[in-house]
Formats: structure tokens, sequence, C-alpha cells
């Protein structure tokens, strides 16, 4: 099923996303993987996620994932082991467990510009996730960076199937923490909701950890200032590994989170200092005319190589399946392969 394919052969300025077919952008990072390394922006260029089970016009209410109960009680315990620990460089792809009610959205069906290879799958198929996780596995991807709305959404039912396929291939899932982006919540509801990913699902090996600790990003909005640092730091009873999204003056903050990220897909790079490095393939948002940022072999190729010289422990792709923002490196009909991973 997978994706992300590219080139080294691509043409300069190539940008038009119908002539790549026989390029993988999951091959380029495998290949950039193993190569020698060649040698913040205050903008936040950072385009608004729909959660597509909010109530908005023309968006439809998903049917909650089916658990196995076996499945969910796996993970509810409350020592997580750390022997499940990975080194950094981290190398890692945010991924959306939305489908299939993110197909339709704002009226459209589907709400996407491209056709993913798999068909507009449901992610309660556990041989869709065992899909996508061989083919982040074949582009080295050792992380995904999981969307999560809450306790009890379809985007928290679905994670114990993550962590269960997981274990069976040693891949890595963290949570992704997305309220923070559209409200302020109190100190009490982000150690709530730390406590409740602590205690249903830190204690997985296929729970991503650092030094022991479990990991968890954190969206943010661009009013957000130190004052969201502070709120997290105090909430973080259980020793999280957090890391932020960055906002105007981060650095400057008393208080700092373990790590800072940018999550800005419409734009190709973005590293965060010392602490992060993400590259996005291109953005095209479904219902708009043009792309923000097309999707050009040539560049890509050169990002990867870039995010792998800036040494950063946080290497990210945004997004391994956001359909609907086009920014998926997902295995499409748009950039198909022989090797079968797009």
């Amino acid at each position: 099923m997978a994706t992300i394919l590219i080139s080294p052969e691509a043409r300069a300025k190539f940008a038009d996303s119908t002539a790549y077919s026989h390029y993988s952008l999951l091959k380029t990072i495998l290949t950039a993987w193993n190569l020698k390394p060649l040698g913040e922006t205050a903008k936040d260029a950072n385009p608004v996620i729909e959660a597509p089970w909010n109530k908005q016009t023309g968006a439809v209410q998903p049917t909650p994932a089916k658990l196995n109960p076996e499945v969910a009680s796996a993970y509810q315990t409350t020592d997580p082991p750390k022997g499940s620990s990975l080194a950094f460089p981290i190398r890692a792809a945010f991924y959306y467990p939305w489908f299939p009610e993110a197909w339709k959205q704002s009226g459209m069906d589907p709400f996407t510009h491209y056709q993913p290879t798999a068909g507009f799958y449901s992610q309660d198929d556990a041989a869709v996730i065992q899909a996508q996780i061989s083919a982040m596995q074949y582009g080295k991807i050792e992380a995904g960076i999981s969307s999560w709305w809450g306790q009890g959404t379809p985007t928290d039912k679905r994670f114990p199937f993550l962590l269960a396929e997981g274990e069976k291939t040693g891949f890595y899932w963290a949570a992704y923490y997305e309220q923070e982006g559209y409200q302020d919540p109190p100190v009490t509801a982000i150690q709530s909701d730390l406590a409740y990913l602590q205690k249903q699902y830190a204690s997985s090996k296929a729970y991503l950890k650092v030094d022991g600790r479990m990991v968890v990003f954190v969206y943010a909005d661009s009013n957000d200032r130190c004052s969201m640092v502070d709120r997290w730091v105090k909430a973080n009873t259980v020793n999280a590994y957090l890391v932020l999204k960055v906002f105007p003056g981060y650095h400057s903050c008393t208080s700092q989170p373990d790590g800072w990220h940018q999550y800005a897909p419409a734009t190709a790079e973005k590293p965060v200092g010392k602490s992060s490095y993400t590259i996005s393939p291109g953005f095209w948002k479904a219902g708009v005319s043009q792309p923000d940022l097309p999707r050009d072999l040539q560049r890509w190729n050169t990002d990867i190589r870039a995010m792998m010289a800036s040494d950063a422990p946080w290497q990210l792709v945004t997004t391994f399946n956001e359909w609907g923002e086009g920014t998926a490196v997902e295995g499409a009909q748009e950039w198909q392969s022989p090797s079968g991973y797009g």
C-alpha cells in the first residue's frame, strides 16, 4: 500500500503530481536514511486542521470504532516498561486514525484530490493498519504520531489497534494531543488526559518512549504563549516526555518542555533549533483549486537530506495520511511504483 516515493533523478522545477507515477516518496526516505550527512521560523504558516467529527456544516458524525474488549483491556496497567525506548534521532510521521469518517467532509465525498492505492479505507480494518505500518517501515519511519482528540473519541478508540499491530512489528506510536490547538485545556483536564494515556496505553511496548518516559506531542495555535507551557509542565504529574508545537516567543519561556516541533505542512521544511526538523511533501487541501505547496520530487529529495544533515533528535514527516490537506505520503494512484509502496 504505501507511500512516499522519490528519486534523485527527478527533474528540476518539477511540480506536477500527475508526472511522478514512477517515483516513491517512501523509497526516497529509504535511500536517504542510509546516506552519510552532507554537511524556527517566527512565522506560523500552519493551516487549521479540522477534526472530521466536529459538528460543522457538511461534516458527518462518525460511527465509533468497534473495539475488541480483550485488546482494549490489554493496556490498562500503570507502570510502563523501560525497555521499549528509542534512541535519537527518531524518525516519525504524523498519522490520522479518523477514516472512514474523514472521507466525507464539507459536502465533499471524498474529501481529497487524490486516489489512495488502498481505496477509501476504514481503519477499523486491522489489515489496513498492518499495511500502513509496513509502508512506514519500508520508508525507515520508526514511529507514528497519531492524532488524538481525547478520551472516548474515535481516535482514542482506535489507538489500541495501532499498539496491538505495532507490538507485532516493532513499530512505535505516540499520541498527538490536538485539543490544545483549539482551546486552552485547564491543568486538571491535561492531568486527567495524561494519566489516562499513561494508564491505558503506556504499558504497551509499542508506545513510543524516550528514557522510559511516554512521549506525547502537543498541538498548539498561533495565539498560544508561555502560559500554555506553564499549564503543561504543571499538569505533567506522570513525567511524560512532552514535545510541544512552537508559537511566537516559545524559546524565551521560563518553563520548557522536553522538546519542540513545528506543524506547518504548507511549508516544505521547518527546522526548530536543535529540537526537531519537519518536512512536508506537499499541501493541497480538498476544495482548493491550486496547491499551497506543490509536490516537487527534487525539492523533496533535497529536504530529506537537509533533515538528515541537521542531526535533529526528532526528524518528522507531515504527514503519512492526512488526505484532506493533501500532505499524505501513503500510496496513491498518482504516484504508483513497481515496489507497491507508492
